[in-house]
C-alpha cells in the first residue's frame, strides 16, 4: 500500500480521443506536494507519511506548526494530511511527489467536501413536491407541510427531513479513471466529476476495489526520479487510458452489416411471395 496525494481541484475541461470523441475530465493540480513527516511503528505505533501541499504565509501559521515545518526543512504548507502506507513504502522527509505518481488507465478514489448550498428548503434539499400551485394555497406553494402526528406521540421525530443546511459534506467517489498526467505542470486529468468546488483540496488514493497497475511507480513517483512515459499530443487522451465507449465501426464493418440486413429482407420477401 502506497501513499496518496493532496491535490487542488482546478476545474473541468475535455480531452479528445483519436476518433474525435471527447472525454469530460476534471483537472487536479499538485502544488509543492512534499513529505513533511514520517510515522513509524516503533515510535508512533503505526506507519504513515505526512504530506503537505500548497504554500501558506508564515504570519498565518502558528508557532508550533512553523517549528514543525522548519524541522522538516520545507516551507509552510496550506494543507497537511497523513496517508497510511506499508513499511517498504515510507518516503524520506522533504521528498516531492510528482504527477507521475499515477499512470493513465489507473483507477483512484477521491475524497473531499461537496459544494455547499447554504440553507435550503424541503423541495430543493429533499425533493418534496410542495403544496398545490393553484387553488386553495396562498403564499405557501413551496412550504414543507405538516411534520408531526397527533397528541400521541406529540413530537417531531429525530432525523425528520426538513429545511436546513445542504451540501458541504465529506464524500468519497470511487473508481475514477486517470486519463492523462502532465508531470511538467503537475496536473492530473480524471475522467468525470469529483467532489468539491474549484480551489478545494482533495485526497486522491489508489482504488481499493481495483488493483494498481503494474507500471505504477512504487513506493511513489518522485520529482527527482522523473519517470519517462509516452507523451500524448496536447488535448488528447493517453493511449494507456481505458475507455468505456467502444470504437466506431469501420467502413468494411458497416458495409457487411448493410449487406446482411439486405439479405434478410430479400429472404423474408421471398418467403412471403411463396406463401401467397
Amino acid at each position: 500500500m502506497r501513499t496518496g496525494v493532496i491535490a487542488k481541484k482546478m476545474g473541468m475541461t475535455r480531452l479528445f480521443q483519436d476518433d474525435g470523441r471527447h472525454v469530460p475530465v476534471t483537472v487536479l493540480a499538485l502544488e509543492n506536494l512534499q513529505v513533511v513527516a514520517r510515522r513509524e511503528a516503533d515510535r508512533d505505533g503505526y506507519v504513515a507519511v505526512q504530506l503537505g501541499a500548497g504554500v501558506a504565509k508564515a504570519k498565518n501559521v502558528a508557532k508550533p506548526q512553523r517549528g514543525h515545518f522548519g524541522a522538516a526543512q520545507v516551507e509552510p504548507k496550506a494543507r497537511v494530511a497523513e496517508f497510511r502506507v506499508a513499511e517498504d513504502a515510507l518516503l524520506d522527509v522533504g521528498a516531492e511527489i510528482s504527477a507521475d505518481h499515477y499512470v493513465a488507465g489507473q483507477y483512484v478514489d477521491i475524497s473531499g467536501h461537496t459544494q455547499g448550498k447554504g440553507f435550503q428548503g424541503g423541495m430543493k434539499r429533499w425533493g418534496f413536491g410542495g403544496l398545490r400551485a393553484t387553488h386553495g394555497v396562498s403564499v405557501s406553494h413551496r412550504s414543507l407541510g405538516s411534520t408531526g402526528q397527533r397528541q400521541d406521540p406529540g413530537k417531531v421525530f429525530k432525523n425528520k427531513k426538513m429545511a436546513g443546511h445542504m451540501g458541504d459534506r465529506q464524500r468519497t467517489q470511487q473508481n475514477l479513471e486517470i486519463v492523462r498526467t502532465d508531470p511538467e505542470r503537475g496536473l492530473i486529468f480524471v475522467k468525470g466529476s469529483v467532489p468539491g468546488s474549484k480551489g478545494a483540496w482533495l485526497m486522491v488514493k489508489d482504488s481499493v476495489k481495483i488493483d494498481r497497475p503494474a507500471d505504477a511507480p512504487y513506493p511513489a513517483g518522485l520529482k527527482a526520479a522523473h519517470i519517462v512515459h509516452e507523451e500524448a499530443p496536447a488535448g488528447m487522451v493517453e493511449a494507456a487510458a481505458v475507455h468505456e465507449i467502444p470504437p466506431l465501426p469501420s467502413a468494411e464493418e458497416v458495409a457487411a452489416g448493410v449487406a446482411e440486413t439486405d439479405a434478410h429482407v430479400a429472404e423474408a420477401a421471398r418467403d412471403e411471395s411463396q406463401e401467397g
